[in-house]
């Protein structure tokens, strides 16, 4: 018998899973299964030995081998990988919010090591993962020249506010939203630019102060309780709305949070993808980056090959501490995680396909090894929601 509890929560929550009624001493595999959006396959494995009653806890007990080894809770989600024989650079990202992440978690007999759709498994249970608690209304607007954006928020007090600004793959990106909107903010996913049409240097800055007053005006959302959350590229879009902007009236009221911030120097070393007026953006931020002044969170990951994150955070703190607001300023440092910082128990992803403005598809190294990597993204989300709790 094969039992995940909960078998609905969010993504970021934890579950248990465990397998009761074998042989003592029996060999086992615990496998999970995805079928993700774009029909693709994804799987994780750990190997088991049941106990002296004839029973295996994924929380408790240890794997000795698979997709992930040692005491890991979580290891059937956060060790995924797509199966053997798919693309190359393959993302596991969710399109759809209001439906959820369903997962196959499988018993098999023995240690398995492939082969597992071919195998009947001895039970069998799925388990729902939500980025949007069930129930929870969302919109989706056209609000003057802004593209489409995604506003989540539940029941109708009034709450505190998020812009929520990913980075240079483009799109409407939602899950993040829809996931801060289950933790009880107004959360405003922005799509700035669509994927192969790298158009973000041609929009005006008030474009990015226009989306941020979409927020803060809001029926349902506490004025004063607003922050930006930026990714890559939007993170350091996120630190020049906080340096720059005279609409967003920057305040201790107001907080910033980065994960993964780009270059804040000079970024001629990735001209290929972003064009001169964009660049120039950036430039500013290097030397007014200490004009911010409310908490700033920056998340930093040592094997991050993407960009040179960790010399920008030691950059702005250098320029925080001459402007003397050094005191507002959080670095959390992962080693051997990779740019890509994203919810916990979200697999991995080294090496992915990316989409350059030339609409030329290639693969982008991020960098991260993916045990300490996914140490990293849930550590960090516990923080992330900390310093929301503090801060808004």
């Amino acid at each position: 018998m094969l039992s995940v509890f909960p078998s609905r929560a969010l993504v970021d929550e934890n579950f248990k899973v465990v397998v009761e009624n074998l042989p003592p001493g029996s060999p086992v595999t615990l496998h999970s299964l995805h079928q993700c959006e774009d029909k693709h396959y994804w799987e994780a494995y750990g190997h088991y030995i049941s106990n002296h009653r004839g029973t295996v806890s994924v929380t408790d007990d240890l794997s000795f081998g698979g997709t992930y080894t040692g005491k890991e809770a979580m290891g059937l989600l956060w060790s995924m990988r797509p199966v053997p024989g798919s693309r190359e650079g393959l993302r596991l990202r969710k399109r759809n919010v209001c439906s959820p992440l369903l997962v196959n978690i499988s018993v098999y007999r023995g240690h398995v090591v492939e082969g597992f759709r071919e195998q009947a498994p001895l039970a069998s249970s799925l388990t729902e993962r939500w980025y949007m608690a069930p129930g929870g209304p969302c919109f989706y607007l056209q609000v003057h020249y802004l593209k489409n954006y995604f506003l989540v928020f539940f029941s109708f007090c009034p709450f505190p506010g998020l812009l929520d600004v990913w980075g240079g793959g483009g799109g409407l990106v939602e899950y993040r939203s829809a996931l801060l909107g289950s933790h009880g903010y107004a959360s405003l996913a922005l799509e700035y630019f669509a994927p192969g049409e790298l158009k973000s240097s041609d929009l005006e800055f008030n474009y990015f102060e226009t989306a941020f007053n979409i927020v803060k005006d809001h029926p349902q959302v506490m004025p004063d309780k607003v922050g930006i959350f930026g990714l890559s590229l939007g993170a350091s879009l996120t630190l020049l709305l906080a340096a720059e902007s005279s609409i967003i009236k920057v305040s201790d009221i107001l907080f910033v949070l980065c994960v993964c911030a780009i270059k804040i120097g000079p970024l001629t070393h990735i001209g290929l993808f972003y064009k001169p007026t964009l660049k120039s953006f950036f430039l500013v931020i290097s030397f007014k980056v200490g004009r911010i002044n409310c908490p700033v969170m920056v998340v930093n990951s040592h094997d991050d090959q993407n960009m040179a994150t960790v010399e920008s955070s030691e950059d702005m703190a250098q320029m925080m501490r001459a402007a003397g607001n050094l005191h507002l300023l959080t670095r959390l440092y992962y080693p051997d995680a990779g740019h890509l910082i994203e919810p916990p128990y979200t697999p991995h992803f080294r090496a992915t396909k990316f989409v350059k403005d030339t609409k030329e598809k290639v693969i982008l190294l991020w960098g991260g090894q993916t045990k300490p990597h996914s140490d990293a993204q849930e550590d960090s989300w516990k923080k992330i929601l900390a310093f929301l709790e503090q801060n808004l």
